[in-house]
């Protein structure tokens, strides 16, 4: 087991008296079924709901607070995570997040390790609790990020779940081909600079490492209390002229707010989802908004942290 000594900012948290447990048989390939996450929970004493295709998260999740729940956790991927913890923000509950996901790349960023599913269920009985940031879209709560452009119309695609890289890739091909049209995405970035021809902006719940945005592990915290912003132009979007400064295609910067403007319909990846937004998009950060618990038994620091409990570096991950 981790010190509590060792990571700063969490503390220890008294058991709840009616925990519920949403778990998402098909997330992850059916990680929670091979694992036998609910007949563990249930064993430990903690209400589980397995949802089926058609049912609303969100609905289950406000008749559980409606019940009496005093913590609220998922056993699923990113998006059932986000939903949950909307519930979690809204009744400022605890929320423990079990990583049964495909990425798991929320649990990798609160330092739970993925691999352990049961393990994580611990949270429950006798974990530890800090406060992190959610951010959201137009009122609507993100844990990681949302994608817009190349990389919103690569998650609209079947295949993307199978073959991410190469699913970007061959959208990528098509939105900045030659002849191909750049969605209309239009924002002032943190020096005044306007860019109206947009490729990609990813919006995140706190910033990446600069390099990797798009890898699980790669946000160094997650009460910063800013919004992580990663935006590239489309080819041609600002030609080259004599005399002038060397033209960069790209810009990250960290803001707590953000504003997008577009023609309907923006087609944008809400950790890892496909939906569609109605402009204007407004992003804000919500500093120290969602209770979060994880077992003692995990590292409680993402992989992309500076340093490790013993004050070392640690490496980047792999991938």
């Amino acid at each position: 087991m981790v010190s509590e000594l060792s990571r700063p900012g969490w503390r220890s948290s008294d058991p709840p008296q009616r925990p519920v447990l949403f778990v998402n048989p098909r997330s992850g390939g059916g990680k929670a079924a091979r694992a036998e996450v609910a007949e563990r929970a249930r064993e430990r004493g903690i209400e589980t709901v397995i949802f089926a295709p058609g049912q609303s998260l969100e609905a289950l999740a406000g008749d559980a607070v409606a019940n009496g729940a005093d913590a609220l956790g998922v056993a699923g991927g990113d998006g059932s995570q986000a939903v949950v913890a909307a519930a979690a923000v809204t009744h400022r509950l605890p929320f423990v997040c079990v990583p049964a996901g495909t990425r798991n790349h929320f649990a990798l960023d609160l330092g739970v390790d993925p691999s352990d599913l049961l393990g994580a269920l611990d949270a429950f009985t006798g974990g530890i609790e800090r406060l992190i940031d959610v951010a959201d879209v137009n009122g609507r709560l993100f844990l990681n990020n949302v994608s817009l452009g190349i990389y919103g119309d690569a998650v609209r695609s079947p295949a993307y779940r199978d073959a991410k890289m190469r699913t970007l890739l061959e959208t990528a091909d098509k939105v900045l081909g030659p002849r191909a049209e750049v969605p209309e995405l239009r924002l002032v970035d943190d020096v005044g600079r306007e860019h109206q021809h947009l490729a990609l902006v990813l919006v995140s719940n706190n910033p990446y490492t600069l390099g990797r945005p798009l890898t699980p592990g790669a946000r160094p915290t997650l009460d910063s209390g800013r919004l992580g912003i990663i935006v590239l132009d489309a080819p041609g979007a600002a030609p080259h002229r004599p005399g002038a400064a060397p033209y960069i295609p790209g810009r990250a910067w960290s803001a707590p707010r953000l504003d997008v403007s577009a023609l309907p319909p923006v087609h944008a990846g809400i950790d890892g989802e496909s939906i569609d937004l109605i402009p204007p998009l407004q992003f804000t950060i919500r500093p120290k908004a969602l209770r979060i618990r994880i077992a003692p038994r995990h590292q409680g620091m993402p992989p992309s942290a500076p340093f490790s409990p013993a004050g070392q570096p640690r490496p980047l991950p792999e991938g």
